[in-house]
Parts: C-alpha cells; structure tokens; sequence
C-alpha cells in the first residue's frame, strides 16, 4: 500500500498525478499542520486508520496559505478524488465556491457548515463542543486548589468560544464562586500555531491565581500544556488524547472525535450521505480521555462526577448552552 503523503509549498506542489485512481479520497488540513498534536493529527489518524484496515490509498495536503483552499479542492476535484474531506471552519466559503462545479463529487466539511439544499453534495460535519468543554469544565474545578482556572482558545471565533463556555458551565456547576479566566491568542488562522503566545497567555494566567489551564488552539495549545506543565500546574489537552504529552501533569483532554469522522466519510466514499449531523456526547463524538498517563489525577469522586453529569447531559436533564445559538455565554464575559 502506498500512501500519497503531503504536497508542501508552492503552487506547483499542487499538481496532482494525471493518473490518479478514481474515487479514492482526498484529506485537506487546515493550517496549523498534520502533526499539529490535535485536530489536524487526529483527521490524520482516522485517514491512516482507514488506510491500513482497507488497504486503500488517500491523497492529503497540508495548506500554506489561504489561498490554497480553494485551488487545492478543484486541484482534488478535478483529478477524480471522493470524497474530498477537509477540516476547519474556513474551508466552508472555498466548498460553497467549487461544490457546484463538481456535482459528482461529495465533498466533507469537518467543523464547518455548507448550506445542504444549496449544494446537496457536501456533508458538513459539527460536535457538541460545548458539551465535551462541560465535563473537563467539571474536572478542573474538582482539582483546583486555588479556586481559578483558566482557557487559552486559538483564533477568537464563535466555535472557540463555544469551547470556553462549555468549559466555564461545568467548573461552575461544581463550584459557584471559581474564577475562570478566558483568553484569545489572535483573530486570525495565525493564532492556530503560536506556541510562544500560548506559553505567554497561560504564564499570565498562572500570575492571576489559575491552577488549571485547558488549551483549544491547536497547535498554539502545545506551548500551554508546556508551559504549564514547566510551572507545575495542570492543563487540559484537546481534540487528540495529550494527556501523553506530560503524563501526570495533564488532568484530561476534551475528546473531539475527528478522527472518527474522517474515518467513517472514507469508509463510505462515494456513498457518503450528505447534508448535516452534529456528533454529541451520545454519539461519543465528543468525551474525556482517561488513560494511564493521568489515571492518578482523576479520582473516584471526579470520575463518578463527570460519568454522572454525561448521562444527565444525554438525558436532557442538564442543559448546557451553546453559544452558538445566541452569541452568548451566561457565566463567561469575553
């Protein structure tokens, strides 16, 4: 089996093989990088997955620059590949603007959205955020010490600040009085990948009291959870399992299960059924990760907790905004 790996750079690494076999998929990365230890690894993961359990072949890129959005989908279009997968809400407008060309080809937008009675040939793929942030939300007001505990997001977007108030929800259920401090890295995609901008917002938080620091900002996130493990406080990874990444130092990582969306838009290739769905704590589209990297961090108490207050979630017994819905955070100002 061979794997088409990554085209880098300039315009012409997007020239693509004239011979390339129809219908195998294509895997688009939003920037910030495969091996981003995060959402972007974790497409990655579902893609090779898919791979080695088929013996199939897949076609990814990982973007430059802006520009190559929508030149590296017709690029893939027009060479036969499908479904063509992409991840990140800023592919959204580049599929509006090339799905109508290629009504042939399924086209898969993994936390964006594209209007499904206008291009009945993309599949927009969202999660409950907000209800994965609730539980790690929970974990970290159980272990502070402190009673501050703090959110670094990536780019200052509505799906970001879903994230954080999901994650200011659950600390307050369990404890009223908890500061939650909320920071942004920036406003545009640059803010995906500053680590040293991450160190510095989380040692500023640290400075106001904070004990716990949970990262949503891809690959700026690697230098929060750095950081606060060199500071010796605990962090919470995101999209991707991280608690290896400092074991014993990270509390839990909020689970967002990209990598079982691109896996299963592969699975079903050109068959793929299009259109909408928002993967839930039901679903275990979203969750927490508990592993022997930081199994000593969570106790009984905190595991019965969290356990209790997902299936309560799931129950419609507890509700958890989301503030997507009205741009709006009840218990967070940003």
């Amino acid at each position: 089996m061979t794997l088409m790996k990554s085209f880098l750079g300039s315009a012409a690494a997007l020239a693509l093989s004239a011979g390339a076999a129809l219908a195998d998929p294509a895997l688009i990365y939003d920037l910030g990088g495969k091996f981003d230890k995060s959402f972007n690894e974790a497409a990655f993961n579902g893609a090779e997955r898919w791979a080695e359990e088929t013996g199939g072949s897949y076609r990814d890129i990982e973007l430059q620059s802006e520009a190559q959005r929508e030149q590296a989908l017709r690029r893939f279009a027009e060479n036969g590949f499908n479904p063509i997968i992409t991840t990140g809400f800023s592919m959204s407008t580049p599929i509006s603007n090339v799905a109508g060309d290629y009504p042939d080809t399924k086209f898969v937008t993994i936390d964006g959205f594209v209007d499904p009675e206008e291009f009945p040939n993309v599949k927009s793929i969202l999660f409950a955020e907000h209800q994965g942030s609730y539980l790690v939300g929970m974990m970290a007001a159980m272990a502070s010490e402190t009673g501050t505990v703090s959110f670094v997001g990536g780019m200052d977007i509505p799906l970001i600040r879903t994230f954080a108030c999901g994650y200011a929800q659950g600390a307050k259920a369990v404890n009223s009085d908890i500061e939650v401090i909320a920071n942004m890295t920036g406003t545009t995609p640059a803010a995906w990948n500053d680590p040293v901008k991450g160190s510095e917002l989380t040692q500023a938080q640290i400075s106001q009291g904070s004990d716990v620091v949970f990262a949503a900002a891809g690959g700026t996130g690697i230098g929060v959870l750095q950081t606060a493990a060199d500071e010796g406080i605990l962090s919470i990874g995101v999209d991707s399992n991280q608690n290896y990444l400092h074991p014993g130092q990270v509390l839990t990582s909020m689970l967002k299960r990209v990598d079982v969306a691109v896996y299963d838009a592969m699975t079903a290739g050109e068959d793929l059924e299009t259109g909408v769905s928002t993967l839930t704590l039901e679903d275990n589209g979203v969750g927490y990760a508990l592993d022997e990297n930081n199994e000593e961090l969570v106790s009984e108490e905190m595991k019965t907790a969290v356990d209790q207050a997902r299936e309560e979630i799931i129950a419609g017994n507890t509700e958890v905004h989301d503030y997507r819905e009205d741009d709006s955070c009840p218990v967070l100002d940003f």
